[in-house]
């Protein structure tokens, strides 16, 4: 999003409703009801005890909900697998402002730090990290780039137990001594090593301690006042409660954990590391969601340029095919993403239950903070609310019609097939023309959307190819009949020469959705449907009542929206 062109300020955050963020007000509402569902057995046990969701678009937050709680066990029992619950009256309620241990969603601060120095010139996303940080070259690591480290392809393990050396220099000489489990650039393994290397790679060239980076260059001019490392012992009554950290599910010993950071490695480096550590609330994160989607600025405030916050957006790994990601943030990741990935999608998770997911290409958000290791890690499985409530807020920006109040729409159901008919007709001998608007969006092949002629009265179908054209560029041939993936996220029309038939043969066509795995995209819309004959005359015409209503729907539906 451009800055106001009145004031030269970017958009700031306003609270208003979903009509006003141009989101559908139904969507969000189901969005809560989705997450809701799993304060229950998820399938067993909660998946988390409460969480913040914030949802918006824009500069408008349409949804900012507490659901379940922010601190509601006392420990876990090893003997009964069971959580300990306090009596009701310590229990703790989840509120709009509680305040999370982040986890690895501090690693998307550390690396806007680095992407300043890049901005800056004082980092070169290709010189090797030894060039600047001579110690880490050691054990085979004298090879790895910046950019290697940010892209998680430097080749290191994804975790090192560094909390088991007592003084800081202990643990940095493990991380010295540490060989790379594959050769640089070779695979795509994420790891904690890489955002503490980038960490120390920031403290050598700046000389400063990471949390005074992240205080002076991003939450002090955001106005992130809720966003720190160690925060003080006067927020505890404001933050959600993580582990019972004790062995053998933790590697220390801890007891209850709330207000100190959750990850071990952290914790024994001071709480302040560049994989974790930092504590936020959803409305400082939807801050710094709103200035990225805005080009790096906030009001008056700039922290990045934007191209520098492209490099975020940009996928660097195309040599990793399920692994894309731009410097600090993963991109189109479907297993937290849901129907919101897009390859330009942008997000990340963190250990505790966190994640954040932002689309430039709808300009929207949702946060999800909630705190599923509380009371032991070992109780939650997958990343199910995270999926459920993304489907939800990619349901909730519209597809407008191109013609009239409703366009057929697909569903979003996973492992299903939904068919749209067309009416027998008769078009001539000759070539009839088929010509249509066609939206869509799903997993590439695990979601497909297939033109097709009946070719007998026994019900076989076979494809008719077809021509899809997006505006502003040049005509597609989709010579099997069929279109899967990324469209772009706009309508694209469509056209069909229809084979001329040798009999007497009425013509069927129908459009066909078919899904599979777990994950799907947006789905797919299907408007202003026309079937012209030989002779240049309307055969059928989705705009006249009398042909709409002899349409048969399996598994579509009419949809304004």
């Amino acid at each position: 999003m451009a800055e106001d062109e009145t004031d030269g300020t970017a958009p700031t955050l306003r609270y208003g409703s979903a009509g006003s963020a141009g989101l559908i007000a139904g969507q969000l509402e189901r969005l809560v009801d989705e997450a809701a569902a799993f304060l229950g057995p998820s399938p067993v046990h909660p998946w988390y005890a409460g969480a913040v969701l914030l949802a918006g678009r824009g500069r408008t937050v349409a949804l900012h909900r507490a659901i379940g709680s922010a601190v509601r066990y006392a420990g876990y029992d090893e003997r009964t697998g069971r959580a300990v619950e306090l009596p009701a009256g310590r229990q703790l309620a989840m509120a709009e402002d509680t305040v999370f241990d982040l986890a690895s969603l501090s690693k998307l601060f550390t690396s806007i730090l680095a992407v300043r120095r890049i901005e800056r010139g004082e980092l070169e996303p290709a010189a090797r990290v030894a060039s600047y940080l001579p110690e880490f070259g050691g054990a085979g690591k004298r090879d790895i780039t910046v950019r290697q480290l940010l892209t998680h392809t430097s080749g290191l393990r994804a975790w090192l137990p560094l909390y088991t050396e007592p003084t800081r220099e202990g643990k940095l000489r493990m991380l010295w001594n540490e060989a790379p489990a594959h050769p640089p650039g070779t695979v795509c393994l994420y790891s904690d090593l890489n955002l503490i290397a980038v960490q120390l790679l920031l403290e050598r060239i700046t000389a400063r301690p990471l949390d005074a980076l992240l205080h002076d260059e991003i939450t002090a001019p955001l106005g992130m006042r809720r966003t720190r490392y160690n925060p003080p012992l006067s927020w505890r009554p404001f933050i959600a409660a993580t582990e019972d950290a004790r062995p053998p599910w933790s590697g220390l010993d801890r007891g209850p954990v709330r207000g100190e950071v959750h990850d071990e490695n952290a914790y024994a480096l001071g709480g302040v590391a560049g994989h974790a550590g930092v504590f936020s609330t959803a409305r400082d994160l939807a801050v710094l969601a709103r200035t990225l989607l805005n080009g790096g600025a906030y009001g008056a405030a700039r922290i990045l340029r934007p191209e520098s916050v492209e490099l975020m957006f940009t996928d660097f790994n195309g040599a990793f095919p399920g692994e894309p990601h731009g410097l600090g943030f993963e991109l189109c990741r479907r297993w937290y993403m849901g129907a919101m990935a897009t390859p330009r999608t942008a997000g990340h998770t963190g250990f505790t239950g966190t994640s954040l997911v932002l689309d430039p290409t709808t300009d929207s958000f949702l946060i999800l903070l909630g705190n599923s290791v509380h009371p032991m890690r070992g109780l939650r499985s997958g990343s199910a609310p995270r999926v459920a409530c993304a489907d939800r807020m990619a349901r909730a920006v519209p597809v407008l019609p191109v013609r009239g109040a409703t366009a057929w729409f697909s569903g979003m159901a996973s492992g299903a097939t939904a068919t749209l008919t067309l009416p027998e007709m008769d078009p001539g001998p000759g070539r009839g023309r088929l010509s249509c608007a066609l939206w869509w969006d799903t997993v590439p092949d695990r979601g497909t959307l297939f033109l097709e002629m009946s070719v007998d009265a026994g019900g076989g179908w076979r494809p008719v190819p077809f021509t899809t054209v997006r505006p502003g560029h040049d005509p597609l041939r989709r010579p099997a009949g069929s279109v899967t993936g990324w469209s772009g996220r706009v309508w694209h029309r469509v056209t069909a020469d229809l084979p001329a038939r040798r009999d007497a043969a009425a013509l069927r066509l129908r459009w066909r959705y078919a899904t599979s795995g777990p994950y799907t995209g947006r789905g797919a819309y299907v408007d202003d449907l026309r079937i012209e004959g030989d002779d240049s005359r309307t055969v059928f015409d989705e705009s006249r009542r009398r042909d709409s209503a002899r349409l048969h729907a399996d598994g579509w539906s009419t949809s304004p929206d």
